[in-house]
């Protein structure tokens, strides 16, 4: 149990620090106010009036779906590529053609994404 003892007050430490900040940044900080500060946030444009479940186009979404996909195709490549000067000569073709049909794979679908005109923005 004396192992744990300076766990124990670096833990009372750290909270008897935290509700000191906090009271005196209540009682000492400014009282301003602002009526910019109370609006909600909105990446810094003011809110307008209207109902709040407006719809998006569906383009946004296909946007982002496509980039989780790349995204993790990149995610996929480094460590193999990594790994890859680490493997014997057999082993290492077959793991070679393996990522080629991957990549081609992911080329033909960005292909159909080109041709279909997803990319495109109006």
């Amino acid at each position: 149990m004396s192992n744990y003892i300076p766990v124990l007050m670096l833990l009372a430490l750290m909270v008897i620090m935290a509700v000191i900040m906090l009271a005196l940044t209540t009682l000492v900080g400014p009282r301003r106010t602002n009526p910019a500060k109370e609006l909600p946030f909105e990446t810094g444009n003011l809110p307008t009036p209207g109902h709040a479940h407006q719809r998006y186009p569906v383009h946004y979404y296909l946007v982002a779906i496509l980039f989780v996909v790349f995204d993790v195709e990149v995610a996929f490549l480094y460590p193999w590529a990594v790994k890859f000067r680490d493997m014997s000569l057999e082993m290492g073709t077959f793991v070679l053609v393996e990522m080629l049909v991957f990549l081609a794979i992911l080329f033909v679908g960005w292909l159909y994404i080109i041709r279909r005109g997803v990319l495109g923005w109006k």
